[in-house]
């Protein structure tokens, strides 16, 4: 298989499946669509045991009824169905689908908003297409074909990009934030290998902490707390919207500096894409029979 044969295969395949993916939503038979939607309570929170991994974020057991049958079904949520919660507390809700007749098999969501039409696989197959377009450009059409769609590439990106959204979100939540005293409960650890055979230790603390309203708050902490590895048993400040217990900070100043790094870092995509685009045009025009 040659070059020619192999880039038609990347623009065939991602192209098919985004297709098909786009026909299923418009006719509502994605899995999304099809599934039961019911908001679960959590009726149960249970701190991760010191030394444990981070990936399952904070255990909690969810209630929630069947629409069918009326039944209430309670659920121990741990990573593993759908999404991980990083703060938890009785009585906090979330959306959950499971497919028709089948609650055991549940999926909780964080956020059900473009989760609920079953764009995701779509979306990434687009993706995948126009990284296809990009790699096409390079070799069919030259260099300066390939700088501009990988241009326009950055540009897109940037532009759906909901970290600055997001980013200012947090900030007007966190503007009003309430300083209330915490405890390090427990310490998770992850440990990777490099690619040269060695360790990377990674901790974060899991901090428990009482609102002013009397509301109970486990947390996973994965910034933010100096010397992490070390925490268990500190006592410290937490800073948390009371709009939302789960946007929540031991440190405000760390939090600003991260909201201006994801900032920085689409603005500087942004700005890539613009001179990758003009780099392209440049040396097309330079390219060009003067006449």
């Amino acid at each position: 298989m040659d070059v020619q044969e192999m880039l038609g295969l990347w623009w065939t395949v991602p192209a098919g499946a985004a297709l098909v993916g786009y026909v299923c939503s418009l006719a509502g038979l994605t899995r999304p669509q099809r599934a039961v939607w019911v908001t679960a309570r959590v009726v149960e929170v249970h701190r991760p045991g010191h030394g444990d991994s981070k990936r399952p974020g904070i255990p909690v057991t969810v209630a929630f009824h069947d629409p069918s049958t009326g039944r209430e079904f309670r659920m121990r949520h741990a990573g593993s169905n759908g999404h991980v919660v990083a703060a938890a507390w009785v009585g906090q809700e979330f959306p959950v689908r499971y497919p028709r007749r089948r609650p055991e098999r549940f999926h909780l969501m964080l956020d059900a908003k473009g989760e609920e039409r079953g764009l995701g696989g779509p979306n990434c197959m687009l993706l995948l297409l126009l990284v296809g377009l990009v790699v096409h450009a390079f070799v069919v059409w030259g260099r300066p074909h390939g700088l501009m769609c990988l241009g326009g590439l950055l540009l897109v990106v940037g532009a759906l990009s909901r970290d600055r959204q997001h980013a200012r979100a947090r900030a007007a939540l966190l503007d009003g934030s309430v300083a209330v005293p915490g405890h390090v409960v427990a310490v998770t650890k992850d440990v990777h290998t490099d690619g040269e055979g060695g360790e990377i230790v990674n901790h974060a603390p899991v901090v428990a902490f009482t609102t002013r309203e009397g509301i109970h708050v486990t947390a996973l902490c994965r910034e933010g707390i100096a010397r992490p590895g070390l925490s268990l048993g500190r006592d410290l400040t937490i800073h948390y919207a009371p709009a939302d217990p789960a946007v929540l900070t031991p440190d405000l100043d760390h939090d600003r500096r991260e909201r201006a790094a994801a900032v920085r870092f689409i603005v500087y995509l942004l700005l890539a894409g613009i001179a990758s685009v003009t780099l392209g045009v440049a040396l097309l025009h330079d390219l060009l029979p003067i006449t």
